[in-house]
């Protein structure tokens, strides 16, 4: 097996010489990543994947280096350093130089191998995503999270469809089918549903599982047709499902061994048309057996308990085998090394007989010898002499070396040779030698029946006692250390069975079976005698290495007794931690080395030798915390040194104080189950048990008490909590009403201040028209209308000023009754509190009988522009004719027609102020006298409002009967004044004759005369109605003047427009 180190290196070769597979094990090459630091490590890889060829893969490592291996080509690449790990990949895109690579902070990135850029960046996960799955065009991919699974797009990098599903569900994979359009999703509740890919339909459900077989399915493979589902999980069955016909059709029962299935993987063949006959299944102890689904017989298997197998990948033509080990190196098989043995030709049919010789074989002498798993072939039948003699040395060879013969092969005094020379066993090969030197059964069965009995009590609380950072690490110590408790009583109240048992646990965290076995023999046979004096510290052992240190190194001893120091503290820390506090890893592994590989009494003797090394520092130490810190921490010793004196005080120390004569010989745990473990004082056990059964039982007791009351606090406090929530939410309510009325207030002002802009911008456009009505007449009057154009804009400028001073008098009066009414009606809020739902009936009403008037009134004004606009129409055509009948006549008067237009204005405006001063003075007295009502209606009683409430119903009725005749009256003048006005416009327009002869013209013939007279009946009119809008209070009068104003002005230009058009025609 050729094995490469990738180093700082770029690219290269990956192997050296032409790689030879060998048929046990398939390798062809093992590559690892170290660095080259000071102290170099390994860089574990974590993932890889093949392109669709099979020829070329990827892997990535935890730090985020890519690689990518050609082996076809024996060439290996840098694609990129994402410094971050992968979680998965892909490489079987339609575009053959990009891949996919999943990395730890969510995001899925596309990089192409050959330019080594990135190509596309896409996020939307928010777990670590560990699958990703492709689809047969390479077009879409499906990458798939703990909470979600996601499609996207490859030509364009988006993502097309999300799945989403409830929390307590949860993903186990979601992927594409071979060679269809068909997603396969597969839940932890053992629920798979198929969809089609383009219309994201379900196609179908596969039924559940049946009820005697409790498999969670974790893992799952199909077969290269798409045909055969296989399935399985937390145990050593194998469910296969036929996707056809959507049912289970078989299942599978792995060997024993087999507790866990962590992969599955079928086994492409060139020549099965794509129904996949062998599937790969991976273990928890990290090897992956191939099986035929069909035979159901195991074909071959990779790993090994040693070199555990973490995950791997089969190339598409199913050539090579990509396996990431448990100690982070990749390893590439060959397949056909492999299944060199499997696919022999079948023997000959022909079978040819011969003679039988003379000396006669005999059925011993064809008998076959299977050891280490190699072959004897039988010896030659002429040689039956030679037969005889090497087959009783052969028996001699055995009974002289039985002891030190050992399985696997091995032997153990040259072992120990071999320790001696090199002073530790190769690296490669030492869990190897020592599973052999302590002759492990491995008893799987009676393991397992340890292990499911689940944690002991006593290691419920390990962590808190222990915190350990690896959660593995932590896990698989409780596992051991309740295994060890379920098997003997004692070791549940062993305090220093965690120490004892940490070493061993962090060396083969990987391998429970064999860590149990490994400190259980440690503890039968280096452990003996130690419990004799539980929970006391073994006395007698501690003599037999006091004795052994007085006779070598009096002194020292002396020095002990006189500082007061027992071997209770320099000795016994080093036995229950097993020197693991004192040495380093490397030192520790070579010391048990030797310990493992000579008398129980060695480890005794270890205790000794570390002290004498020691004698120097130790013979400086005066106080106690001087030697407690020394027995508990790493010094500067050799452990060289300390392993030669142990070998001299074994051979020196003299036999009646020698450990080897009290301790015991080594003896291997027994095959099948586990030896009974009873060298302690069980009476002691049994006390101790039954007092923390009690006090157990009163803990347990006293949490249900405390339970209870925590319970009823919480109840109290959960009540007191909704209380709380209550009143807020109510004193929320309350200021949300009154934030609510607030908000009304201001919407009613913006509303009013809107109203009173839209005024303005009316005011300025009719201002607009009007100077763009004299620039056109002042183009046409030339020199001789200078004067009078200006004498006119005085005139308006003077009616402007007074018009404006007048609107802001009654604004200003408007707002004073505004804030008056304001403050009313918050008196009224105030004492009306308490009033029923009747009185917002009733105020709803009115305000609909309010908004009724009000559309009343716009209909109404609206009607009566549209009969203004109908006169000025009229007007205009009769003014045409007037024009050219009456030009001269109009020159004559023009003087006389100014001076009586200028006093009618004069007349019109007292008329308008007396009008409005009126108005005013109606709006004062009657809110005095809705002031004098309302004080009034406070001071009454129940039964006066009542009568006051029957008195406002019949005023309310009389009032609308007499609303309802001014609105007659108004429609009925408004329909005559039309009916005159078209009246008018029929009439034949020869009849108007010039009678302005002499230079005098009578009022009547004035043109705009009978045009003030409508305009004082309209004045009159509209003065009544807002008399009548005076009384309600509203603002609607306020818009009416203003209307009312403007169609003053309308007119009088009109009248102007007359008196001087006839003039330009005299002249």
């Amino acid at each position: 097996m050729q094995s490469t180190d990738l180093g700082t290196k770029d690219s290269g070769k990956i192997w050296h010489r032409k790689p030879s597979p060998a048929t046990r094990d398939g390798i062809i090459v093992n590559i690892i990543h170290t660095t080259s630091d000071y102290l170099p490590k390994v860089l574990r890889f974590l993932n890889v994947a093949f392109d669709s060829s099979g020829d070329c893969l990827i892997a990535g490592d935890h730090q985020g280096n890519i690689y990518v291996f050609d082996l076809s080509g024996n060439r290996f690449n840098l694609v990129h350093r994402t410094a971050q790990a992968c979680t998965a990949l892909a490489f079987n895109l339609h575009r053959k130089s990009e891949f996919l690579v999943a990395l730890a902070d969510y995001s899925i990135k596309c990089f192409d191998t050959v330019t080594k850029e990135l190509v596309s960046w896409m996020r939307g996960h928010e777990s670590s995503v560990f699958s990703i799955s492709v689809h047969a065009s390479g077009r879409y991919a499906i990458t798939t999270s703990s909470d979600t699974a996601q499609l996207w797009d490859l030509d364009t990098f988006q993502r097309k469809r999300k799945l989403n599903i409830l929390q307590s569900v949860g993903i186990q994979k979601v992927f594409f089918l071979p060679l269809s359009n068909t997603i396969l999703s597969c839940f932890k509740d053992n629920s798979i549903f198929a969809w089609e890919c383009d219309t994201l339909l379900c196609k179908y459900q596969l039924p559940a599982p049946p009820e005697s077989s409790s498999v969670l399915y974790r893992v799952f493979a199909v077969t290269r047709d798409g045909r055969i589902l296989a399935a399985g999980g937390k145990s050593n069955h194998l469910h296969l499902w036929c996707l056809e016909a959507k049912q289970l059709f078989r299942i599978i029962q792995m060997p024993t061994k087999v507790r866990a299935i962590r992969q599955l993987e079928f086994l492409p063949d060139s020549f099965d048309a794509g129904s996949n006959q062998v599937l790969g299944v991976l273990s928890q102890d990290g090897i992956m057996r191939f099986i035929n689904i069909q035979t159901c017989k195991l074909l071959f298997e990779i790993g090994s308990l040693e070199e555990g197998i973490s995950s791997s990948v089969i190339s598409p033509h199913g050539r090579y085998i990509a396996s990431v080990m448990e100690n982070g190196s990749l390893n590439i098989y060959s397949v056909q090394a492999l299944t060199q043995e499997i696919n022999k030709p079948p023997p000959p049919l022909v079978k040819v007989i011969e003679d039988v010789p003379k000396s006669k074989v005999t059925a011993g002498d064809l008998k076959m010898k299977v050891t280490s798993g190699r072959v004897q072939r039988p010896a030659r039948p002429t040689e039956s002499k030679i037969q005889t003699r090497i087959l009783k040395q052969d028996l001699t060879g055995n009974f002289e070396n039985k002891e030190n013969e050992l399985s696997d092969g091995l032997n153990k005094k040259r072992l120990q040779i071999l320790l001696k020379g090199y002073g530790e066993y190769p690296t490669k090969y030492r869990m190897f030698i020592w599973r052999a030197l302590l002759q492990l059964p491995e008893n799987h069965t009676a393991f397992s029946s340890l292990v499911d009995k689940g944690v002991h009590v006593a290691f419920l609380n390990l962590q808190r006692k222990y915190p350990i950072k690896s959660r593995k690490l932590l896990r698989v110590l409780q596992r051991t250390l309740s295994a060890l408790a379920h098997w003997s009583a004692i070791f549940g109240d062993t305090p220093y069975l965690p120490l004892l048992a940490f070493p061993f646990v962090k060396l083969f965290q990987n391998n429970q079976l064999i860590c149990f076995e490994v400190v259980a023999t440690l503890i039968i046979n280096w452990c003996q005698h130690w419990f004799e004096y539980f929970p006391n510290p073994p006395i007698n052992i501690l003599g037999m290495v006091e004795n052994v240190l007085a006779f070598h190194d009096k002194a020292l001893l002396q020095h002990f007794m006189d500082r007061g120091i027992t071997s209770q503290l320099y000795a016994w820390p080093l036995l229950e931690t097993l020197f693991s506090e004192v040495l380093t890893r490397e030192e520790w592994l070579k010391l048990f080395d030797n310990v493992f590989s000579n008398h129980p009494s060695f480890l005794l003797m270890t205790v000794v030798a570390y002290n004498v090394c020691s004698r120097a520092p130790l013979l400086h130490c005066d106080r106690k915390d001087d030697f407690e810190y020394f027995f508990h921490h790493r010094n500067n010793l050799d452990i060289s040194v300390v392993i030669r004196e142990v070998y001299h005080l074994m051979d020196t120390t003299p036999a009646d104080i020698h450990p080897e004569k009290m301790l015991d010989a080594f003896v291997a745990l027994t095959k099948g189950q586990y030896p009974v473990f009873n060298q302690y004082p069980k009476f002691i056990v049994d006390y101790q048990t039954q007092e923390r059964e009690r006090i157990r039982n009163d803990e347990l007791d006293y949490l249900r008490e405390r339970q209870t009351v925590e319970n009823m606090q919480a109840e109290v406090d959960q009540q007191r909590v909704e209380d709380e929530a209550w009143y807020q939410k109510q004193e929320l309510l309350r200021k949300a009403e009154e934030t609510r009325r607030e908000m009304l207030l201001q919407e009613e002002e913006k509303m009013i201040q809107q109203r009173q802009r839209l005024a303005a911008v009316k005011r300025e456009l009719r201002v607009r028209e009007m100077h763009l009505q004299d620039a056109a007449r002042r183009r046409f009057l030339k020199l001789q209308q200078d004067q009078r154009e200006m004498e006119l804009r005085r005139l308006d400028d003077e009616i402007e000023r007074k018009i404006h001073m007048r609107d802001r008098e009654i604004a200003t009066t408007a707002k004073d009754l505004e804030m008056r009414h304001l403050e009313l009606e918050s008196q009224k809020r105030l004492y009306e509190k308490n009033l029923t739902r009747n009185q917002e009936t009733v105020a709803k009403e009115i305000r609909d009988d309010i908004d009724a008037y009000r559309r009343k009134v716009d209909l109404e004004e609206r009607s009566f522009l549209r009969l203004m606009e109908t006169d000025q129409t009229q007007n205009r055509n009769t003014q045409k004719l007037i024009e050219e009948n009456l030009a001269k006549a109009e020159q004559a008067c023009l003087n006389t027609d100014w001076r009586i237009q200028a006093l009618h204005k004069q007349r019109r405006d007292d008329l308008q102020r007396n009008g409005c001063y009126r108005e005013m003075a109606k709006l004062l007295q009657e809110n005095r006298r809705k002031e004098v009502e309302v004080l009034n209606a406070m001071m009454g009683k129940e039964t006066e409002k009542w009568q006051e409430a029957e008195e406002k119903d019949f005023q309310l009725k009389s009032e609308k009967k007499a609303s309802a005749l001014s609105d007659a009256s108004r429609k009925w003048f408004l329909e005559k004044e039309t009916q005159d006005a078209l009246g008018q416009a029929e009439q034949p327009r020869g009849k108007v004759v010039p009678r302005c002869l002499n230079g005098r013209v009578p009022s009547s013939c004035l043109p705009g005369t009978a045009q003030f007279n409508d305009v004082s009946e309209l004045d009159s009119s509209a003065r009544s109605s807002l008399n009548q809008r005076g009384k309600r209070g509203d603002s609607t009068e306020l818009d009416l003047l203003e209307r009312v104003r403007s169609l003053r002005q309308r007119l009088a230009a009109q009248a102007r427009s007359r008196c001087q058009a006839p003039r330009l025609l005299a002249t």
